[in-house]
């Protein structure tokens, strides 16, 4: 009877569903799972001695030609490219340079991080603390190991698990893993980085420091009895052996991130969330062989920072990093979403279902936690008024992000694909409503203030006289409110008024000479503050204000088309002269309208009414007839000039 030939140092027959490799000195056939050699790393090994043979023949060698990220465009096509996480990667990416990462990133002590210095700083580059003193995070002491993780978490609790050199995942027991970590022969790099443990024993070890829990939006703001439980990605347990890789990310919903190393080292590769860098990554990403292109070569500037054992890195939302790990690690991360950069959340979650990402570390019900937030916010526009105070800008700006992706994810041929993460109980369309009404209640309120804040500045520095030095006034501050005509009648001084001026000023011509009881002498801010003195008990001459208004229409640029008409009276009963009439200031000084003598409403103007120059915001705007208008085409009470 034939004898059946065995190979390998196991001595079995062959089997057809085992991968195997020729020892290139004697001829023999091994099985890869035997001799160490998976089946992905054959095609770059050039020479192979099995172990026997190694003794006398020295060890395998790979095939020298190799491209570091991509195909060159000379490079043959038998020539494969290297995969990120390979063992020829990690050498290759180990011998680089890269600009260091303190041109980018913040260094600052844990007591400084406060709410006060995120929202005066913002938070849109990495911020390093070197001690964990002041910061609030509670972390094991250094003496807790891999295996207190598997006793207090559980060992058959089911891990994903990265295989760095195929950079593939796969499921085993925690148990596994920490077998294969303690293991002397490691013959893959495995990677744990997605291990949440919030809801096991080991939490009661570790807490996210204090701004995290302050900043975040499902900390603060998701319901304790919402049917949705909240999203489990505030405590992370990361494992990682020796040259652990993980490629270039962006993390899921644009949620920022902290990092603190326990024990070991951990190298990360910092990418600027800059629009041109975001959209290559998103180019990258839906390559089919991005997997073999480094993605740092394609953009201008990738940094390089060393997160040291003891240290917490904080890396802001939309970034776009990759890290290695050179030694073995324990490190523990979170995830949060936060109001200082929703529009960048917003963006990377927009890319993110766009690429269609199965991301490990998923942001479980980002929309959800958006609902909420928008929820919030509407109840701190509703108190901010009732109390009378502003709510900073960059939570209106927030506000009016989220209000565009709840319009977007509400309409009829997008409600199907989002409607799974409305809360329940919630009525969207209201909300949206509501959430638009306030944030214009608040975008008037914060106009109103800031001319406010113009005029007590104008009426300490400028008067009348000055006028020709001072800078053309923006938009905003050309348009007196309410509240700033009333607070200028208070003062009972027509000196602070400040009349609108148009944005281009010629040298015009000499103006009459006022009274020598007004005029000024070039004197800054001495000379002026003279001008905040009590309004004399006599009236003062209504020639000056006639004449002082004719001195500001003959400043006006004439228009490309046609020419600005003769100086007629008309009833112009909705220019900014009746307007200013109605709030009583004339009435309150004692004096008609400045445009003209007094009618029987006040409200006449010296300019044909389609050649009427002082519109809501002072700039002048060409009428279809020829002539000019204010340049919004309205009156200081929103009626439309003729």
């Amino acid at each position: 009877m034939a004898t059946v030939p065995v190979y390998c140092v196991c001595r079995l027959p062959y089997d057809v569903t085992r991968f195997m490799i020729e020892c290139d000195a004697c001829k023999d056939w091994f099985h890869g799972s035997c001799v160490g050699v998976e089946e992905e790393e054959a095609p770059d090994i050039d020479i192979y001695h099995c172990p026997n043979c190694e003794k006398t023949h020295g060890k395998s060698t790979l095939k020298k030609k190799r491209t570091w990220h991509k195909h060159s465009p000379g490079q043959t096509p038998d020539v494969k490219p290297v995969q990120n996480g390979s063992q020829l990667f990690i050498k290759e990416l180990r011998s680089r340079t890269f600009p260091s990462a303190e041109d980018v990133v913040a260094r600052v002590p844990g007591s400084q991080l406060t709410l006060g210095y995120m929202e005066e700083h913002g938070f849109t580059e990495p911020i390093l603390v070197p001690k964990k003193d002041g910061l609030g995070l509670a972390v094991p002491a250094p003496t807790f190991y891999v295996s207190d993780v598997e006793n207090y978490v559980g060992p058959e609790r089911s891990v994903d698990v990265t295989d760095v050199t195929k950079q593939k995942d796969c499921k085993m027991k925690l148990k596994e893993f920490v077998d294969y970590y303690y293991s002397t022969n490691r013959k893959r790099v495995l990677n744990l980085t997605n291990l949440e443990f919030s809801d096991t024993r080991m939490s009661s070890f570790v807490e996210p420091p204090d701004i995290v829990k302050k900043l975040s939006w499902v900390e603060n703001y998701w319901p304790d009895d919402a049917l949705l439980a909240k999203p489990k990605v505030t405590k992370y347990c990361l494992i990682c052996v020796k040259d652990s890789y993980t490629d270039f990310h962006i993390d899921s919903g644009g949620a920022s991130a902290w990092y603190h190393v326990l024990k070991g080292e951990k190298i990360f590769y910092l990418i600027k969330p800059a629009s041109a860098n975001i959209s290559l990554y998103e180019r990258w990403q839906s390559a089919s062989n991005h997997s073999e292109m480094f993605f740092a070569d394609q953009v201008d500037k990738c940094y390089k920072c060393t997160l040291k054992q003891g240290q917490t890195l904080f890396i802001p939302s939309g970034w776009i990093y990759a890290t290695l790990t050179p030694v073995d690690c324990l490190a523990f991360a979170g995830h949060f979403l936060h109001s200082l950069s929703v529009e960048m959340q917003m963006r990377a979650y927009e890319v993110e279902r766009r690429l269609k990402l199965g991301s490990l570390t998923q942001f479980p019900n980002f929309e959800t936690a958006c609902w909420y937030m928008g929820k919030h916010l509407l109840e701190a526009f509703k108190g901010s008024h009732k109390s009378g105070k502003q709510l900073p800008p960059h939570l209106v700006q927030g506000a009016k992000i989220l209000n565009g992706a709840f319009r977007s994810w509400t309409k009829k041929q997008a409600l199907a694909e989002h409607e799974d993460e409305l809360p329940e109980h919630f009525k969207p369309s209201q909300l949206i409503k509501d959430l638009a009404k306030e944030i214009r209640l608040s975008e008037n309120a914060s106009k109103a203030s800031r001319p406010e804040v113009t005029a007590a500045v104008s009426s300490d520095e400028v008067c009348f006289g000055d006028r020709e030095k001072e800078e053309p006034p923006s938009p905003i501050e050309a348009s007196p409110p309410r509240s700033f005509l009333e607070k200028v009648s208070k003062k009972k001084t027509p000196k602070t008024v400040k009349m609108p001026k148009p944005s281009k000023v010629p040298k015009p011509p000499k103006p009459p000479k006022p009274p020598k009881s007004l005029k000024l002498k070039d004197g800054g801010k001495k000379k002026g503050k003279k001008c905040r003195g009590p309004a004399s008990p006599t009236i003062p001459n209504l020639d000056l204000l006639e004449a002082h208004t004719k001195e500001a229409l003959t400043k006006i640029e004439p228009p490309k088309k046609g020419k600005v008409g003769s100086l007629t009276l008309c009833t112009c009963s909705q220019c900014v002269c009746r307007h200013l009439w109605e709030l009583g200031l004339w009435v309150v000084l004692g004096l008609p309208c400045p445009c003209a003598r007094l009618r029987a409403v006040g409200g006449t103007h010296m300019m044909k009414a389609a050649e009427c120059v002082w519109g809501q915001d002072g700039t002048v705007g060409e009428a279809p007839d020829g002539g000019q208008w204010g340049g919004r085409n309205r009156a200081s009470d929103g009626a439309r000039l003729p």
